[in-house]
């Protein structure tokens, strides 16, 4: 592809609302622009990158058994109510209605359709195990869209639907799509890891996400140093030997609670620091949601609430953990001075270190005021202990008792052993050889596509721009011909054109900058733009009987010889001379 035919427009200038390297740098690129807040145009560089990264995603997939469908984007909202999950994704699903006032919805992904659309082909246990899967759009109202592609409002995803006649068939489909997922991601140039997840709106028992490592990630990862184990800080445990497991409060020799002024200090620092005190010794009391009640949630002050435990530690109810209108709501609830005690707390949940053999400083329920000595069953009682806390590196590892440590990283892909939940729920039934019905037992699989060209460019840049994995890369060589304004010019473009054409030849997809431009703005975008390989052909150059390599990812560069066995050798001579697509596997 010719520079001067091609669709491109590269900026100088970062756009004024890009927070992320990706985000600043696909744009300045040229790869995408904002149509409006959390939806983009993908322009002919990115949209060539985003079909390297389907082709890959198809390859596995079909690799794996799967079979390709496209689904609706539009979806009728009945099924959604039928399975429970328009009351569940709530404001982050796009409703409209057609001319007949018919309730549709854009899909935030398809469980119900494909669910429905199995039913209505397959009845019997020798029509299964099926994986049907799709790339398509997705749509998803994010109240705070932001960081480019990675939160979306509108993103391209490949989820696939697998369907089993009983919990060991999905555990093997379970298993083919999750290796399927590292060769993908392995292919795709990255650094990842697969984490236990949080099931979420999609729901299921088991199920991991595949986080791609990163600085700017939203989602905390724990994995551990001595062994694989690896979780969501949403669903991270830390090891059962713990001694906050097993502390106990002695029975007697207990002082007195003891009442402490302490003005205008709600927080755990500075009360610490007013009382001389460890932020560990005191004792912090979270104030949430309980079906419409009051609830406490205790952990030591050094310590966070992890509010996906606390809803699972009070499951069936519900929890949620209360926010400045809740407090509103209940002005004699003394927000900041909460104590374990509070006479209107139906529901007191601790985690298991609130049982160390010492009396803890808390909120003492007036305003102003904490008190000490504060101890478990004398003064305060607890209901339900459940591990509360979010894991911090150094907890020990719950298999190995190995240091946990936290990273952050970008999930790129998850896959869910479903169950029985949407077939009962839609209909989707098998008959056995005995003539009986059940349930289809389902798997989902989802990977981000769009989401995985923005990983990949946080991982793969530097100060001067992308640096694309050759397998993903728009094209394998950027030709760049420098014919300076000699008496050689026209030689050079010449030279320039016969190596095009020789490397299209060979098989090489070229970007040949072929615009009057000075050299330094051609250098620029070629290392903004991060083809794998780039050629540099010049006056001097041509003169030498040479042309100029660069590997853009590590900066190396040497000479080749320019001559007419260069530009007639094979094709496969010709790759290897160049260097190009050596990590492409496609």
């Amino acid at each position: 592809m010719r520079m001067t035919s091609l669709f491109l427009r590269t900026l100088r200038d970062d756009p004024t609302d890009a927070e992320v390297e990706s985000h600043r740098l696909l744009v300045r690129a040229g790869c995408i622009r904002k149509v409006a807040s959390g939806v983009y145009s993908w322009l002919p560089l990115g949209s060539r990158v985003l079909r390297r990264v389907e082709q890959i995603v198809r390859e596995e997939m079909d690799a794996a058994g799967a079979q390709e469908v496209i689904l609706p984007i539009a979806q009728p909202l009945e099924l959604w109510e039928r399975s429970g999950r328009d009351a569940a994704y709530g404001p982050l699903m796009f409703r409209l209605q057609d001319r007949k006032e018919t309730g549709f919805c854009l899909s935030p992904t398809a469980e119900e359709v494909v669910t429905t659309t199995v039913a209505a082909e397959y009845s019997s246990y020798r029509d299964l195990p099926v994986n049907l899967y799709q790339v398509n759009w997705k749509y998803r109202d994010e109240l705070r869209p932001r960081f480019g592609l990675l939160r979306a409002r509108e993103f391209l995803m490949k989820d696939a639907y697998s369907f089993d006649v009983d919990v060991e068939g999905l555990g093997v489909s379970y298993q083919e799509m999750y290796d399927a997922y590292h060769r993908v991601f392995t292919r795709c140039g990255l650094t990842f890891r697969s984490v236990e997840g949080e099931a979420g709106e999609i729901g299921g028992d088991v199920n991991h996400e595949f986080m791609a490592v990163a600085a700017v990630g939203e989602d905390d990862f724990v994995w551990c140093k001595q062994c694989d184990y690896a979780a969501n800080v949403e669903v991270a445990r830390r090891s059962a030997e713990h001694p906050a497991h097993h502390a106990v409060v002695p029975a007697a020799d207990a002082a007195p609670v003891e009442k402490v002024h302490t003005p205008q200090l709600p927080g755990i620092a500075g009360v610490a620091e007013h009382l001389g005190a460890a932020a560990s010794e005191l004792l912090k009391c979270i104030a949430f949601d309980v079906d419409g009640e009051l609830g406490l949630a205790l952990v030591p002050g050094d310590r966070e609430v992890n509010e996906f435990a606390l809803a699972r530690a009070v499951t069936p109810r519900k929890a949620r953990l209360y926010t400045d209108d809740d407090f509103a709501a209940r002005p004699a609830l003394p927000k900041g001075y909460i104590g374990p005690g509070y006479e209107g707390a139906v529901l007191v949940v601790a985690d298991p270190s609130v049982r160390a053999p010492r009396g803890w400083i808390t909120g003492a329920n007036e305003v102003d005021h904490h008190v000490r000595h504060v101890r478990l069953d004398r003064d305060f009682r607890v209901d339900v202990w459940a591990d509360l806390v979010t894991i911090v590196s150094g907890d020990p590892c719950p298999n190995c008792s190995g240091p946990l440590s936290v990273d952050r990283g970008i999930e790129v892909g998850q896959v869910f052993q479903l169950g029985t939940k949407y077939a009962r729920a839609l209909g989707a039934f098998y008959t056995d050889e005995r003539g009986d019905q059940h349930p289809m037992v389902m798997g989902c699989y989802g990977i981000g596509i769009s989401r995985v060209v923005a990983a990949v460019v946080e991982e793969h840049h530097d100060e001067h721009g992308i640096a694309w994995p050759a397998a993903l890369a728009p094209f394998d060589v950027h030709l760049v011909v420098l014919p300076g304004k000699g008496d050689a010019a026209d030689e050079v473009r010449r030279t320039a054109d016969a190596l095009y054409d020789a490397l299209r030849g060979a098989g090489l997809e070229v970007l040949y900058d072929d615009r009057d431009a000075s050299p330094g703005v051609k250098f620029a975008d070629a290392d903004l733009l991060g083809m794998p390989v780039q050629l540099t052909l010049g006056a001097k150059g041509l003169a030498r009987g040479i042309v100029e390599r660069k590997v853009r990812a590590s900066g190396e560069r040497n000479e080749l010889a320019l001559t007419d066995d260069v530009l007639t050798v094979g094709p496969g001579e010709l790759r290897a001379a160049v260097g190009a697509r050596d990590a492409w596997s496609g």
